[in-house]
């Protein structure tokens, strides 16, 4: 299935800023970071980039400041390689639905146990 122009965006502006953060930030704050998705505005203008690391909340905390302050080269890296009218406003949300997806497993793993015969 073909998708629209909306969605192509966003997955340009997930690989791109993927990239940028792997490849070109420097920062030794910045963990081990996954970016999950990118949620685009209709206008395109602002999108709202959810990421995950990997590591205790201290290194959270660490790589939402440096991601914070490279935000401004993020968006301007973003802005060179996507090509739209204005370069589009970036913010980064930290993503817990992976930790909520392994606290399920373990209480379905603890229901499981429970239940088996013995």
């Amino acid at each position: 299935m073909t998708m629209s122009r909306h969605e192509r965006v966003e997955e340009a502006i997930k690989k791109e800023v993927s990239l940028i953060i792997h490849d070109e930030l420097k920062d030794p704050r910045i963990g081990f970071v996954t970016i999950i998705r990118v949620e685009l505005s209709k206008d395109l203008r602002n999108a709202k980039i959810f990421y995950s690391v990997l590591g205790k909340e201290d290194a959270c905390k660490k790589t939402k400041l440096a991601l914070d302050s490279a935000l401004g080269f993020i968006r301007s890296l973003v802005a060179r390689r996507i090509n739209l009218r204005f370069a589009t406003e970036l913010m980064f949300e930290e993503d817990h639905s992976s930790e909520y997806s392994v606290k399920i497993q373990e209480v379905l793993n603890k229901i499981k146990e429970t239940n088996e015969p013995k």
